[in-house]
């Protein structure tokens, strides 16, 4: 089975920033868009952002706009995740997923559904 390897996540206090990154094999990922979710605890897991591999077009939850940032670099085969002015809100597991189908509108890459291939997430947590 195909894992995603994700890394960056921590604690950090109100304020903040971090960033996340997301590795998958590089046959995947080259043609992969990506995909960030997270899920809190009692929570169901959630859409936090998405960038497409062919049109570079990003999208954000509206909780997370303006603060975060995703960004891939191919030469790395890496995706990226800037999370900045974090809130104590923002505390999750953080979960990188990856996309190697057709199709990359919002309410594609918004839908957890719609991936392929998983990490094992990525521990965030924000203290006031």
């Amino acid at each position: 089975q195909v894992r995603l390897v994700e890394s960056g996540g921590g604690s950090v206090q109100a304020g903040g920033s971090l960033r996340l990154s997301c590795t998958p094999p590089e046959n995947i990922f080259s043609r992969s868009h990506i995909g960030w979710f997270r899920q809190a605890p009692g929570k169901e897991r959630e859409f936090v952002s998405a960038i497409s591999w062919s049109t570079g077009t990003t999208y954000y939850a509206d909780s997370v706009k303006g603060r975060f940032t995703i960004s891939r670099d191919n030469a790395k085969n890496t995706g990226y995740l800037q999370m900045n002015s974090l809130k104590p809100e923002d505390t999750a597991v953080y979960y990188c997923a990856a996309r190697d189908s057709y199709g990359s509108n919002r309410s594609t890459l918004t839908t957890l559904g719609s991936y392929n291939y998983w990490g094992q997430g990525t521990q965030v947590t924000v203290s006031s």
